[in-house]
């Protein structure tokens, strides 16, 4: 491999070896210590030489990644930790995103099959649906495929489950509201066949109750879509009865409660304090910035991939659902009740 004489200069540099060092790893040559051979080949990396095609690390197999839809961000973050935690440990993800009247979610687990995947991380999939079968993931056990469900839950499979603490956060929200001297709050959420948006109404409820006294909390939890226009929607009808402040099961339904406040000449937060679900990419930037419940993305990315790697070298995590703690990141979307 012939490599110009200022890009191995500058690769021995960084490296802390001579030219020649460079070139001998370079071209595969023996004699040269592994520690010295991985210096370079990390000078290489960072440097943003490509590596020659012999010196690439060789796919340990290629992992599954399901997916929804990607125009939520949320969606886009997990994948690209979960992404880049595979390839560091040398496997190669595949992304296999759904959208409403595209592959399903069982057309592209049998194409990954077809492909001899290793495993396969499923994301907000079926499994978060009340209403999925759940022989279609004890199938895919029964034939020794490892799986890692995220942000979900389904009973009778033998797979590890990571998600959100969804009854947490609603606490958090709730008691940042409540101290600002909120009252009348309202949830707005998506469908509650899923299991994320069923906990956050359980924890919404807990917390009412707990901080406000009040029982009866029906008539402040709305269910629409998870979209800008099912938060602008939802917003509007509990902006009717007199809520103050609004909870949403995602940052883009708080951007369309926002909208939507607006649209009714309300200022947020003077009139209309929002609080939104995810802390996606972005909505640090927003007008307002958005008040939000981060998800620990990073985290719980980390963990599905180390609990896969694990069901697929023979050491299986223990069977259980790993709940991470979320927190709350105040911005400028809420303020004190106007008396």
């Amino acid at each position: 491999m012939k490599v110009a004489k200022a890009r191995l200069r500058d690769i021995g540099a960084h490296a802390g070896v001579s030219e020649a060092t460079v070139s001998r790893v370079l071209n595969s040559k023996p004699g040269v210590a592994e520690a010295t051979r991985l210096s370079v080949l990390t000078a290489l990396d960072v440097l943003g030489y490509d590596r020659p095609s012999r010196l690439r690390p060789k796919s340990a197999g290629l992992v599954g990644l399901i997916t929804p839809e990607l125009t939520n961000p949320i969606f886009p973050a997990f994948a690209q930790m979960i992404e880049g935690s595979l390839a560091q440990n040398g496997y190669t993800p595949v992304l296999c995103t759904q959208v409403a009247g595209g592959v399903h979610e069982d057309e592209y687990v049998q194409m990954l099959l077809d492909r001899g995947v290793s495993g396969i991380i499923f994301i907000s999939g079926m499994h978060a649906n009340t209403n999925t079968d759940a022989k279609r993931y004890v199938d895919l056990r029964e034939r020794g495929l490892p799986l890692v469900l995220v942000n979900g839950y389904i009973e009778g499979v033998d797979a590890p489950f990571i998600s959100n603490d969804d009854v947490a956060s609603m606490g958090l929200a709730l008691e940042h509201l409540v101290s600002l001297g909120h009252r009348e709050i309202g949830l707005a959420v998506g469908p509650d066949r899923y299991v994320p948006v069923i906990r956050k109404i359980t924890g919404f409820r807990h917390s009412m109750q707990q901080l406000t006294g009040r029982v009866d909390v029906d008539d402040l939890i709305e269910r629409s879509m998870f979209s800008v226009e099912g938060g602008a929607s939802a917003a509007g009808r509990l902006l009717d009865r007199g809520a103050t402040a609004v909870v949403c099961g995602s940052d883009l339904m708080a951007l369309g409660a926002i909208r939507e406040a607006r649209k009714r000449g309300l200022n947020v937060p003077r009139d209309f304090s929002v609080v939104g679900y995810d802390d996606s990419t972005l909505i640090a930037f927003t007008d307002p910035p958005l008040t939000t419940v981060r998800q620990s993305v990073e985290a719980m990315s980390l963990a599905a991939v180390r609990a896969l790697l694990d069901e697929i070298a023979g050491q299986p995590s223990p069977r259980a659902e790993y709940v991470f703690r979320p927190e709350l990141v105040v911005r400028g979307s809420t303020g004190a009740r106007r008396h």
